[in-house]
């Protein structure tokens, strides 16, 4: 007999729809996959036909052959086991026919019978409204995630057994209300009230997480580079409801997202190690995944000792931060990944690391430090909205009793330059905050009074600023602009934007 199913598979961050067919005929015993399984597909004979038989159901001593449709594309992951399952038991009778009609099924199976969580539900349950189909068979450690998507009807089980008498019955394991994954309490956070002195440094990542703007810290070893950028989750507003869905999606398609858990609060904060290689940085292998600008989508790509990366890995993110996704090709297809992150980094100023130093105690030739900063190509500093010089702190900086300000105190003010720029942005779909204006944004929102292009008009001759760092400082401009809760843009923002230029300041006299 002839038993049909409908699942799905992931294509990047989307899924698609796919059928599963699974015939049993007469004939040699034996079992045939088709339809471009990838490995972890193949393995499931093993994991179906063991489920099976320690759930107390047989498997057919016939030939059995399961086609996976669209032939043409390729198949990975476990979220086909169920439907294969199911599929042999209604191809052989063993469960009453028509329980199928209209339900998509997924969910990976474990030898005894019981079901495991698979990655990428969420888009797995938005392709299924997209679809028409109204009923979804999914693992129960998938429920609260699928329950994120409105006007699905979600069965719910733990085993095979549980799976079959949800189709019976048509009410799957009952949940609770869908949890969020809420933002980490404050006390639990790194909080800037711990750091002493960089008042600038601080002042620049206030306006860096206000709107959403790319930074580059560089100062001597031990003035709290790496300190002060690993406490900016302290003071980014949380995840509003259409980003959290866009976030959760990424960690679902990764498997990143923890079982149980519904839509994220928290802005992801990643830091990779500068070993790092290309493909786990912007994503990729020969079946795409996303990498760590797509997994810091939303949030803080932090990059620590920016120059020990290699430098080929550093080109590769100068298309994801200029587009705001990565683009992936293979031979078959296409995926792209979202990539809409702030990329925040440190450095050394130079090789000995004391460029910046008061005593005047770098021992650095001019030629070292342009080979120095020749490991950071101009293009991608370009692409680097701020930059900051952090200098050390003197003795009796470091042994002043002073009481910092708190990350709660600069998360209002944060919160409320992002709250205006949402409304400015309501209607503008994919823009959050200015960091993710275009052309056309920054001309509607970004006009500048005479003085004000007079003066940026100087500091374009003068320091030779390309078009683009011309754009993200009236970007970083706007941002000043909405901190203080105005709507024209003055002299005196346009002037601290062009004063987070440093490193095109510095490299007129190395030049």
């Amino acid at each position: 007999m002839l038993s049909v199913l409908r699942s799905g598979a992931l294509l990047g961050i989307e899924a698609v729809p796919i059928t599963v067919e699974v015939d049993i005929a007469f004939g040699l015993p034996g079992f045939s996959l088709v339809g471009l399984p990838d490995s972890a597909v193949k393995e499931a004979r093993e994991r179906v036909f063991s489920a099976l038989k320690n759930a107390g159901f047989f498997v057919p001593s016939r030939r059995i052959t399961v086609n996976l449709a669209p032939a043409d594309l390729r198949k990975e992951g476990s979220a086909l086991d169920l439907p294969m399952a199911l599929g042999i038991l209604a191809a052989s009778e063993q469960m009453e026919p028509g329980l199928l009609e209209g339900v998509m099924v997924l969910g990976e199976l474990s030898l005894d019978g019981g079901l495991r969580p698979a990655r990428g539900i969420l888009s797995m349950a938005l392709m299924a409204r997209q679809q028409g189909w109204s009923k979804v068979l999914l693992p129960s450690a998938n429920y609260r995630e699928a329950a994120l998507v409105p006007g699905m009807q979600l069965l719910a089980a733990d085993s095979l057994h549980d799976a079959l008498e949800a189709l019976r019955s048509g009410a799957g394991r009952q949940f609770p209300d869908v949890p969020e994954v809420p933002p980490m309490p404050s006390e639990l956070l790194l909080d800037y009230g711990e750091i002493k002195g960089q008042a600038q440094a601080k002042r620049a990542l206030e306006v860096a997480a206000s709107g959403g703007h790319n930074f580059l810290m560089a100062g001597s070893p031990g003035c709290g580079k790496t300190l002060m950028a690993r406490r900016l989750p302290s003071i980014l507003p949380p995840l509003s409801d259409e980003e959290g869905l866009e976030a959760t999606r990424i960690y679902s398609v990764a498997g990143l997202l923890q079982p149980g858990h519904g839509i994220l609060r928290q802005r992801p904060f990643r830091a990779p190690h500068h070993s790092i290689s290309d493909q786990a940085l912007v994503g990729g292998g020969r079946i795409p995944r996303p990498g760590e600008v797509s997994l810091a989508h939303l949030g803080v790509l932090f990059l620590d000792e920016l120059p020990e990366f290699r430098k080929s890995t550093l080109e590769t993110l100068r298309q994801p931060l200029e587009d705001g996704h990565v683009t992936i090709a293979r031979t078959a297809h296409t995926v792209a990944y979202p990539s809409r992150c702030m990329l925040g980094a440190a450095m050394n100023p130079c090789f000995c690391g004391m460029l910046f130093d008061l005593k005047g105690r770098c021992s650095c030739s001019p030629d070292m430090l342009r080979r120095y900063r020749a490991r950071i190509s101009g293009p991608l500093l370009d692409r680097i909205d701020l930059h900051l010089e952090v200098p050390s702190l003197g003795v009796e900086e470091i042994l002043a009793d002073k009481l910092e300000e708190s990350s709660e105190s600069i998360r209002g003010r944060v919160c409320a330059a992002r709250a205006i720029q949402q409304e400015r942005f309501r209607a503008d779909v994919g823009i959050y905050c200015n960091a993710q204006m275009a052309t056309r944004e920054i001309r509607r929102y970004c006009a500048l009074s005479g003085s004000c292009a007079d003066l940026l008009r100087t500091a374009v001759e003068s320091l030779g600023l390309s078009a683009r760092a011309y754009d993200r400082i009236l970007k970083v401009a706007r941002t000043l602009a909405d901190l203080e809760g105005v709507d024209s843009l003055k002299e005196r923002h346009v002037a601290e934007a062009i004063h987070y230029r440093s490193f095109d300041r510095l490299s007129k006299p190395v030049a």
